[in-house]
């Protein structure tokens, strides 16, 4: 029987899931409501596929997937939601997460997405498939030095950078690229050592002057 694991805090989506699912003659879901209990139940049992809500209070999906693969590497997570992710795809890719689900999926999408995570394989959409083809950008510093420094910033210190730009605070940076302010924060003293800059008014210049970020998203 294969176990899954659905994690959402809308109990009624949650329990319309399960029902879809268990059509499946070897399929049986588990249903919890938050981060927390799915923690404390993995604890305890073992499942075959993991389905995580994207957007949950306290700890998020996103959040609950980096502790999970960091207890178990093995048990594909599939992220469950009815939200647009383009904007955090490369962040969820960066997590390890096994694929995506949409709430508005049809039980044939569904049993299918959950049946290729089983065999290592993922199900998206072309649109985020496109994604992938840029994984870093990097930039030359020329100055008026004899060695040309080199910088390299990665998507997700790119993405903070574009919020920063447009005058966003640590706590709503967090908040829009679904990790916690402290993750933020950390991210932030790399990016200022990598642009040797003491303030984020320096970073949004020097990332102005270096190209790392477009130049519409300075405010």
């Amino acid at each position: 029987m294969i176990q899954i694991l659905l994690v959402d805090d809308h109990p009624s989506v949650g329990e319309g899931t399960k029902s879809m699912i268990e059509q499946e003659n070897d399929m049986k879901a588990t249903v919890v409501t938050s981060s927390m209990e799915a923690l404390e139940v993995l604890k305890n049992q073992i499942f075959d596929v993991l389905m995580f809500d994207l957007n949950m209070p306290v700890i998020n999906g996103l959040e609950l997937t980096r502790r999970v693969i960091a207890i178990n590497s093995d048990t594909p997570i599939l992220v469950y939601t009815g939200y647009d992710i383009s904007a955090h795809y490369n962040i969820l890719v960066e997590a390890r997460v096994s694929g995506f689900i949409s709430k508005t999926a049809s039980r044939e999408q569904l049993i299918t997405a959950i049946r290729c995570a089983l065999r290592g394989e993922a199900v998206i959409p072309i649109s985020l498939l496109h994604q992938l083809r840029r994984n870093e950008a990097r930039v030359d510093a020329s100055e008026k030095e004899e060695s040309v420094k080199r910088i390299s910033i990665d998507e997700k210190e790119q993405m903070i950078l574009q919020e920063v730009a447009r005058g966003k605070s640590n706590r709503e940076i967090a908040d829009i690229l679904l990790m916690s302010q402290r993750t933020v924060e950390y991210n932030l003293t790399r990016i200022f050592g990598k642009l040797n800059v003491r303030s984020r008014s320096e970073a949004i210049f020097q990332a102005k002057r270096l190209g790392v970020i477009p130049h519409e998203d300075f405010i």
